[in-house]
């Protein structure tokens, strides 16, 4: 990886946003506000509010505004600067993603990271970067929210969700406090989806102390010296294992149940706007197709992220090692498997993430009523019941829930799951990188278009009502008695 070494040139940043600024005054942008004030026993209602203030969220809001839809808040149960992975349970050193990909910025070429790079660091730099270092990216998503002028609080935390009438109530707890009513909910949280870390049944029962998730916080200076053993061969797992052999674990294995090291990224290789575009109207079979061979194939590790691993002599990669059970004993943990009984004194689990809502206490009102790929939507001969597959939950077309019984919880229609666990039905537009644009796009014409129809009556009322005159009454000359007096015998 190539860094930048030269500081960051303020006056090319302000330049960028001056353009910035031009370009969206030329296209008009954002979009003058539309939508009817609506109140109840003189609370205001939100007209949408967006959970989370990562990537998508930010993307969700942004794309909010510009189309004229303004009485909108976004919150964020983290402190500023600090929103999403990126600085916290993400520890690559850079992003995976080609460095060209445009991201968030909405079709605007003045809100790309390369923009905003190239206006501090100049073309050179750019040419000679290879990766963009993770810090770099959070450094450039805090530039986009504040550019924006984005309505982000933080330290807001959702802690419930229920049923107001024809509207959503929401539970708040933090910086912010009380009861928020809204039109519509927009859950853009991320990587962890709807579920969390998904914690596999041999570490359910023991003690915190002994492991701990790849997306937990993990107190790396405390496993110096250690016998560390980290589940999978993902980029999650190896990540967590440099860190780890980087603070000064004693040994650390990578516990690896295939046979072989996945070795291809399989998506990459048909990657195109027919991909962002159309997976969400393929046939189910077709969608379960893809997911299911992308499941089975895996996506490697990022080859800077294993040889990252790999050049420490204190790093093994156990491969055909399942584990089929762990138990807790006086020095630490015996972790029974395939190859063996070993002993560690920690196990960090690179498992991925769970789409079973169920154990979320904010989204216990929902749980139960969300209508997911096993209730339906799945059968036999589309291919293996994949566990995770079949809890993503079936979305419309604007990634909106759907009732598992129709008419027991109309909300749903009204609350989207812009995240990660969208991407069964949609594709990969609500999670990463590449197509976030895309996703934002479709979420927010979804959006326009229920609200718009919501309030039907007074837009017709409005048209009804509209008495400005383009004419003044002197731009011309009635000729119908000169007509007269011509046609008189």
């Amino acid at each position: 990886m190539t860094q930048t070494t030269s500081s960051p040139e303020r006056p090319g940043l302000d330049a960028l946003e001056e353009r910035l600024r031009q370009d969206l005054e030329f296209l008009e942008l954002p979009a003058k506000p539309w939508v009817p004030e609506h109140t109840r026993d003189g609370m205001p209602i939100r007209d949408v509010v967006v959970i989370g203030a990562g990537m998508c969220g930010l993307a969700a809001t942004a794309k909010l505004i510009l189309t004229g839809i303004t009485n909108i808040v976004t919150y964020d149960a983290a402190p500023e600067g600090l929103e999403g992975p990126w600085v916290t349970f993400a520890r690559m050193q850079t992003l995976r993603s080609p460095k060209g990909l445009t991201g968030p910025a909405l079709g605007l070429p003045q809100l790309t990271f390369r923009a905003w790079f190239t206006a501090q660091y100049g073309a050179d730099a750019w040419e000679t970067l290879d990766k963009i270092p993770k810090d770099q990216w959070m450094d450039y998503l805090i530039w986009y929210r504040k550019v924006l002028a984005l309505p982000v609080r933080n330290n807001v935390r959702m802690t419930a969700v229920a049923s107001a009438g024809d509207l959503i109530a929401i539970d708040l707890k933090g910086a912010e406090t009380g009861r928020v009513l809204t039109r519509r909910l927009v859950l853009a949280t991320g990587r962890s989806g709807l579920g969390g870390g998904d914690i596999p049944d041999f570490l359910r029962g023991i003690d915190r102390k002994y492991w701990a998730h790849s997306a937990d916080e993990v107190d790396f200076h405390a496993l110096k010296g250690k016998h560390v053993a980290v589940i999978g061969a993902g980029s999650s797992s190896m990540d967590n294992a440099a860190t780890a052999l980087e603070y000064g674990a004693g040994n650390v294995d990578l516990l690896i149940r295939r046979k072989e090291m996945p070795r291809i990224n399989k998506m990459t290789g048909v990657s195109s706007q027919g991909v962002v575009l159309g997976m969400h109207h393929l046939p189910d079979a077709w969608k379960w197709k893809f997911a299911d061979y992308g499941a089975a194939t895996q996506v490697p590790p990022p080859r800077s992220s294993t040889l990252r691993v790999s050049q420490h002599p204190n790093a093994r990669f156990l491969l055909d090692c399942g584990i089929v059970a762990v138990h807790e004993e006086s020095q630490g943990l015996i972790v029974e498997t395939t190859q063996g009984a070993m002993h560690y004194d920690f196990i960090i689990a690179g498992t991925g993430f769970s789409n079973n809502f169920d154990g979320r206490p904010e989204f216990e009102a929902l749980a139960p009523h969300i209508r997911t790929w096993k209730d339906g939507r799945y059968h036999p001969d589309m291919g293996p019941a994949r566990g995770n597959l079949l809890e993503a939950p079936d979305l419309g077309p604007a990634f909106e829930f759907l009732e598992r019984v129709p008419g027991s919880c109309p909300m749903l229609s009204h609350i989207h799951c812009f995240n990660d666990a969208a991407m069964l039905t949609h594709g990969k537009v609500s999670g990463d990188i590449p197509a976030v644009s895309t996703g934002a796009d479709r979420l927010v014409r979804g959006i326009t278009a229920s609200l718009f129809a919501e309030d039907v009556e007074a837009h017709f009322a409005k048209l009804v009502a509209f008495n400005t005159p383009e004419l003044q009454g002197d731009e011309w000359t009635d000729s119908t008695p000169l007509l007269h007096r011509e046609t008189a015998p």
